[in-house]
């Protein structure tokens, strides 16, 4: 092959695995593209979408064997994790598809003229329409659900806008082949090949989030990685949506009340929440308030115990692994900060779970150095903040950015009552709530924030750094970031779209003039 050189490698051993590919050149950058939007009529066929998306997930399941074996050899991530990927991956393509047949995601709303009212109303009708080639940056920690025939993707071919994917380096094999799977099920199902296509490279990634015919663009990565191209996207002649998963803290309060009342059990739930995936999920909880006293010891202690019988694991690559063994030498230099389960380097390919701790007057005496705690430190480790009392707990709050998660752990008194009549212990964890939201884009009580389950009332995103806007990633309206709405006033009833015809020929629902209709 031609070309800089894309290689698959093993992070178990760091060795070369096999050539995959080469670096996309800006001509090949642009023929992708140009291709991409090319197929844009005939994705405009709502039906052969629905047909295409079950389609995918079928092959993808038929084909698991092969794609579970490649991405753990890239990954590292096991061949049970990856397993259960591949279900979320494929009940997501089938859930857009679901989407995509119901017809809601088209918001279509109908206002009769009503030439009685003052000022005379017009006949409005306004539906969305796709926005055109969406750009997708692949995140490295999910090869699959959050790659290329993942969440972006699903949600984007549902819209009826052709993807454009920049693999990650750390699972191009992974890529390609879901790549391959992808475009045979499009091509099954009567569509051109183009609809999906990948690009390899850095400087492939760029040109990307340049290229004229590009009309929005889904990240999930670094916030270093995000904010360049957040800003690339902005500073284009024409700038386009950008839809950035960034970086998250996601913090965890726990009451004196819960550690009260079962330290051991949170302490434990902790250590699973923080390792999973060897600490590398992005709403792992990298921050947890946890009261002073002893049973926040008794709760520290169940957390000492569980992540001190953690065997070592192997992060996606080397990396990875040297930044997170340098981020949690950083903070654990830092004044008043013990490890008492250190974490770090646990051989020449893995890494060890620990914690680190400090007290929250500590902190908030000098909030700026100890900043670097207050920011996400990709793999598993998290940092426990003692804090004296309620006070102290809100102002660690305060210092935050924005969140994917918040996690509250309470006890049974201040969760009791109902909505007509909540307990008084309610009024804190109310206050708690209320705070927390102002932080996170999805707020957890007494579980763990770890896992975001594919459903219609899911949120994933948050404020910045969280994310870069206020959609979400995961969920039913996650395919309402690739389209645009359009209002039609006083056309002809034979010119409108048929999803604005009197008749209604596709079924859709609609609300006409503020009533539900089909």
């Amino acid at each position: 092959m031609a070309g800089t050189p894309v290689w698959s490698v093993d992070p178990r051993t760091g060795k070369q695995r096999e050539q995959v590919a080469v670096e996309a050149t800006p001509r090949e950058v642009d023929r992708a593209v140009r291709a991409a939007d090319a197929a844009r009529g005939a994705l405009a066929d709502r039906a052969a979408r629905i047909v295409f998306l079950r389609a995918a997930a079928d092959l993808l399941d038929a084909s698991a064997a092969r794609v579970v074996e490649a991405a753990d050899a890239e990954t590292a991530l096991g061949p049970g994790r990856l397993t259960g990927e591949l279900a979320r991956t494929t009940y997501q393509l089938r859930a857009v598809a679901d989407a995509v047949e119901d017809g809601a995601y088209l918001d279509v709303r109908i206002d009769r003229a009503d030439p009685s009212l003052a000022p005379p109303r017009p006949d409005l009708r306004r539906y969305k329409v796709p926005l055109g080639v969406v750009a997708v940056y692949a995140a490295s920690n999910f090869p699959l659900a959050f790659s290329v025939p993942g969440g972006d993707t699903a949600s984007a071919l549902g819209a009826g806008c052709p993807v454009v994917v920049k693999v990650h380096p750390d699972h191009p094999a992974t890529s390609e082949l879901c790549a391959s799977l992808l475009r045979r099920a499009a091509e099954d199902s009567g569509l051109p090949a183009d609809v999906v296509s990948v690009v390899h490279g850095f400087d492939a990634g760029l040109e990307l989030i340049r290229h004229p015919l590009v009309a929005a663009a889904g990240f999930t990565g670094s916030i270093r990685g995000g904010r360049a191209l957040f800003d690339a996207a902005a500073a284009r002649p024409v700038p386009i949506p950008f839809h950035g998963e960034l970086g998250s803290l996601n913090p965890v309060v726990v009451t004196p009340a819960a550690a009260a009342e079962r330290a051991e059990e949170i302490g434990a739930g902790l250590a699973g929440s923080v390792t999973l995936g060897v600490g590398q999920f992005c709403v792992k909880p990298g921050l947890v308030l946890v009261p002073e006293g002893a049973d926040g010891d008794r709760l520290t202690g169940a957390l000492t115990k569980a992540l001190g019988e953690t065997e070592p694991g192997v992060l996606l690559d080397h990396r990875m692994r040297d930044g997170f063994v340098a981020g949690v030498g950083e903070r654990a230099a830092l004044p008043g900060v013990v490890a008492p389960v250190t974490p770090g380097a646990g051989g020449d390919h893995t890494v060890g779970a620990g914690y680190l701790t400090l007290a929250a007057r500590g902190l908030l005496a000098d909030p700026r150095a100890y900043g670097t705690l207050l920011e996400e430190c990709f793999g598993p480790v998290t940092v426990v903040v003692r804090y004296a009392d309620q006070g102290e707990a809100s102002a660690v709050l305060a210092l935050l950015p924005g969140n994917l998660t918040a996690t509250l752990q309470l006890s049974a008194a201040e969760c009791a009552g109902d909505s007509a009549t909540p307990a008084p212990a309610c009024a804190p964890a109310e206050q708690l709530i209320g705070q927390v939201t102002r932080l996170a884009g999805r707020v957890v009580v007494n579980a763990w924030p770890t896992g975001v389950a594919v459903a219609p009332a899911q949120h994933h995103g948050g404020p910045y750094p969280a994310a870069t806007s206020h959609s979400t990633s995961v969920g039913g309206t996650a395919i309402e970031r690739w389209l645009r709405p359009v209002a039609y006033q006083s056309v002809p009833d034979p010119l409108l779209p048929p999803e604005l015809r009197e008749a209604n020929p596709l079924g859709l629902p609609r609300l006409v003039t503020g009533a539900p209709a089909v």
